[in-house]
């Protein structure tokens, strides 16, 4: 991790290949954000030092609203052509929360976008606040969902402490009438995410449930067996969970 850490964080100057190909440091920026999203670069602790003010023009872009609607659109298609509700309250969809259902942008602001080690108790003491605004795009999906009779399960990685204030957040911002939420208790902090969410999954399909689709915005929240039937992922260039 340290090796691909060191990799990443090192300055990018416009430089041209033995193919020819020049490379400027937007070109770089862009194509680490890029593999970033594509699952190539993995495990990385903080945004190269010199893509910082490139990830803040993204993640506060008309350009990352697009991609993020985009995604949620493509759930919504998947839901009217390829799913057979059976509307008996088994028919579930998971949501992730931060960054899925809450933006944790405001924070990030003031963090160098990613750019800044992240100090977790940095992060819960404002996650404690409640103040993290709703992703418009996500909360049409969501309302959406819950009027087809979709039941809607929130399984987050913020640990039980934060509950409280995390369902006070959600509510204030418009969000409602899940069927489920579960928070990471301290017998489950020591494993990685990935197995924590893929263990809630063999649960919540252990209770009955038909889970037809994942929407999260890191790859430990829709990877992993049990398998939704869809997995669909939002955009997030600032961090990495794994």
């Amino acid at each position: 991790m340290e090796k691909e850490e060191n990799i990443h964080s090192r300055k990018c100057r416009p430089a041209q290949r033995g193919d020819g190909l020049k490379m400027n440091l937007q070109n770089y920026c862009e194509s680490w954000r890029m593999n970033v999203e594509l699952h190539n670069i993995r495990e990385f602790q903080v945004v190269p030092e010199e893509c910082t003010e490139y990830i803040g023009k993204y993640v506060t872009s008309t350009q990352y609203k697009v991609d993020s609607q985009r995604t949620t659109e493509e759930c919504l298609v998947y839901l009217s052509t390829s799913c057979n509700l059976k509307k008996d309250g088994f028919d579930a969809w998971i949501f992730d929360i931060d960054d899925t259902l809450l933006s944790t942008l405001p924070y990030y602001e003031d963090n160098l976008y990613g750019g800044r080690k992240l100090s977790v108790t940095s992060l819960e003491e404002w996650m404690k606040k409640g103040n993290a605004p709703a992703l418009d795009h996500s909360l049409k999906l969501y309302n959406e969902l819950k009027s087809r009779g979709v039941q809607i399960l929130l399984v987050t990685s913020r640990k039980e402490h934060l509950r409280s204030a995390t369902i006070d957040n959600l509510v204030a911002v418009g969000y409602y009438g899940w069927t489920k939420i579960i928070f990471r208790d301290p017998a489950n902090e020591l494993v990685s995410v990935k197995k924590y969410k893929s263990d809630v999954r063999k649960k919540i399909i252990n209770d009955g449930y038909r889970i037809w689709g994942i929407l999260g915005d890191q790859y430990s929240s829709i990877e992993g067996i049990p398998s939704p039937e869809r997995a669909f992922k939002l955009p997030n260039p600032m961090y990495y969970v794994a």
